[in-house]
């Protein structure tokens, strides 16, 4: 392919269209990596790397593990944020790629915990921990990627392909599997089968990596670069200059993370565990509310460049408000469709808080600091929001019941509501101006 032109006078349709494709692969791809690992971990992982616990205590020990990616998150963020407004976009989403790759395809050929005792879980927590490092840095280069070539007034509609990364990897992960295990018996899925999904993964990352290679540098960073005001420390910079920024950006975040690893991971032990839904039924739901969230995604995504972003994650942030226990109170009965319904709620909430971030985090941080600060308040929201709420999931179960967790995500929605009302609109912010969004 040839390349694509870096300066956005001469971006034109075809172009956006090409860019929007590469942002949506790479980060389809890297959730799907991503995300196979959470429904492995709510599925299969506790008999395969914690036998000797059994029952829900080795279910949960498992989906901890899902947890340790957010803890290593915001160390991605400062690395590969740090080259990423060094060196550019471009180079650092194919570095991301590939690490993300390598270690889905590493935990596929795993040995379990009866071949190799402890050390399978030692190994495989490293493993976790390297995915959590690639996708800390691959989310904010994503966003740049469409935000930074978009014009002004169209940045909400091109910074949405990104944005439906989870949800299509969520359904190509749920999908994988629900695939795998119908094709085979469930002796052989727990065996061997839930290797396939992610020894799969090394055709996928084939496809993004021609992809993302095909494009060039963006404009805004072809600006800095020239201009020679590239920060030689974008961590300190960005701390020292918009620390602001990066808590508030965080905060807001904070129900986007609960919502979505709620509903895309402790969920599916929910369904099966609590609820006795099949795994084929459990998989169908998250698959049914992942489109959902898609719908709300492109929404809300759109209507924040008529709206402004701001308003459109006010209105997100305050539906999140009930979301969870309205969510697990649908889903009391027990059945497939109140489980699928219950599930879609709480994942369209998230949609409409999650389409407009990806050019509201980009459109508050300095060209110079913006992969660096989009990354570190993205990715700090995911330690709040994401790995909290996974380890002291069963202890919320076990004292207050599903009300525990539904209310938890109460907490995070009004956390992110209150740093709303502090934030302010970015959405006519000029990107290449000096200082952005203070």
């Amino acid at each position: 392919m040839a390349q694509i032109a870096a300066t956005r006078a001469e971006v034109d349709g075809r172009t956006m269209r090409r860019v929007a494709t590469a942002s949506l692969t790479g980060t389809t791809i890297e959730f799907y990596d991503f995300l196979i690992y959470g429904l492995a971990a709510a599925l299969v992982f506790n008999a395969v790397f914690f036998p000797s616990m059994g029952g829900p205590e080795g279910t949960m020990a498992s989906i901890a593990t899902f947890g340790v990616a957010f803890v290593f998150r915001p160390l991605g963020a400062i690395l590969f944020g740090h080259y990423g407004d060094r060196i550019g976009r471009k180079a650092t989403l194919i570095t991301t790629l590939m690490i993300m790759g390598a270690s889905t395809f590493a935990i596929g050929l795993l040995p379990s915990a009866d071949s190799i005792g402890k050390s399978a879980v030692v190994i495989l927590v490293v493993l976790r921990a390297f995915q959590g490092i690639a996708l800390g840095g691959e989310w904010a280069g994503a966003a740049l990627l469409t935000t930074e070539y978009a014009a002004h007034g169209q940045r909400g509609r091109y910074s949405m392909f990104p944005q439906l990364g989870p949800s299509l990897g969520l359904i190509l992960a749920a999908g994988a599997m629900l695939l795998t295990f119908s094709l085979m018996a469930p002796e052989a899925f727990a065996a061997w089968g839930w290797r396939i999904p992610f020894l799969a993964s090394a055709i996928l990352v084939g496809v993004g990596l021609w992809v993302r290679l095909s494009i060039a540098e963006t404009p805004s960073f072809k600006k800095v670069q020239s201009a020679g005001t590239r920060s030689a420390l974008p961590f300190l910079g960005c701390l020292r200059d918009q620390w602001r920024q990066v808590l508030l950006g965080g905060g807001i975040m904070a129900i986007v993370f609960g919502a979505f690893y709620t509903g895309a991971s402790f969920m599916v032990a929910y369904a099966v565990g609590t609820l006795g839904l099949s795994m084929t039924q459990a998989l169908l739901g998250v698959i049914i509310a992942a489109f959902a969230m898609s719908v709300t995604v492109i929404v809300s995504a759109l209507l924040s460049d008529v709206l402004g972003r701001r308003a459109v994650l006010l209105v997100g942030a305050a539906f999140g408000v009930v979301a969870g226990p309205l969510a697990f109170g649908v889903m009391e009965p027990g059945s497939f469709v109140s489980f699928a319904l219950g599930n879609s709620l709480l994942l369209c909430v998230l949609g409409l808080n999650y389409g407009p971030i990806a050019a509201f985090l980009p459109e508050t941080f300095q060209a110079r600091y913006r992969y660096t600060g989009a990354g570190l308040a993205y990715n700090i929201a995911g330690i709040l929001g994401g790995a909290v709420p996974l380890v002291i999931a069963e202890d919320l179960l076990s004292r207050w019941g599903t009300d525990g967790i539904a209310y938890f995500l109460t907490a995070l929605a009004l956390l992110s509501v209150v740093c709303l009302l502090i934030a302010k609109e970015t959405s006519r912010v000029d990107l290449d101006a000096e200082p952005a969004l203070t």
